[in-house]
């Protein structure tokens, strides 16, 4: 695996599962990872208006994620052979997003500084690179993940208590049929189930039935548990769902 299409396996721990991705706090339901949209919205735009250090640093790829008492960006270089993590230190009663803009807002003003002082944007990004930690050991390092995610109505998942990952699996025409008829035993009206549950039953096995039949999906990079930049991009994109960790 080329380092330079990898990127730092967080040595410190990133926020737990049961708190918003955005903000930290803890929350309630497995299957909620922000506390509110607003807040999740409120980071990336954040994270997006500095991607001009991100820019002029000359980022292939970039994360980042929060701990109760730090923040941290890992980023890599075009053409580097090592990781550069800016790591400092949360402000109190601060959410992550406004530490953020901090960092790269003095970040942003030494890169200016030395630009103007020499003239030189390389010695200006070396400058601000000299101030993160570097690390050269690749077995720290993975590659983002690809995923591939299936452009179906999560409605339709919830009726018949699929996963987006069971279409994942080369045999998801059979795993939808036989869920299918797990449930249509369940609910079908002629076994004393409830009719209007049936039709959604039924309607719900239409659409993904219909949708195995000319499978379409929408490419995904990024990591489950952080933020992730990616300079081709040039935009922040918010953690992809915790499912594709279980894919192999």
């Amino acid at each position: 695996m080329n380092q330079t299409d990898c990127i730092k396996v967080p040595e410190k721990t990133p926020q737990k599962a049961d708190s918003c991705l955005s903000c930290g706090i803890p929350i309630a339901g497995k299957k909620r990872r922000y506390c509110t949209v607003d807040c999740r919205q409120g980071l990336r735009a954040k994270l997006n208006m500095h991607t001009g250090l991100l820019k002029a640093l000359n980022a292939k790829y970039a994360s980042f994620y929060f701990t109760d008492l730090l923040i941290i960006m890992d980023l890599l270089p075009y053409g580097a052979k090592s990781l550069f993590s800016f790591i400092y230190p949360r402000s109190a009663g601060k959410n992550p997003g406004y530490d953020f803009s901090q960092m790269a807002t003095a970040l942003g003003n030494l890169w200016w500084d030395e630009r103007k002082k020499t003239n030189k944007k390389y010695l200006a990004s070396r400058q601000v690179l000299n101030l993160a930690e570097q690390s050269h050991d690749s077995t720290h390092s993975i590659k983002p993940i690809e995923l591939k995610i299936p452009m179906i109505k999560g409605k339709s998942f919830i009726q018949l208590n699929l996963k987006k990952s069971d279409l994942e699996s080369c045999e998801y025409q059979k795993i939808i049929k036989n869920v299918f008829r797990k449930e249509a035993k369940k609910h079908h009206p002629d076994l004393g189930g409830d009719p209007a549950m049936f039709r959604k039953i039924h309607k719900a096995y239409e659409e993904l039935i219909n949708w195995a039949e000319n499978p379409t999906f929408i490419n995904r990079r990024g990591f489950a548990d952080r933020w992730f930049y990616n300079g081709d991009q040039n935009r922040w994109v918010q953690p992809i769902p915790e499912y594709v960790s279980d894919i192999g």
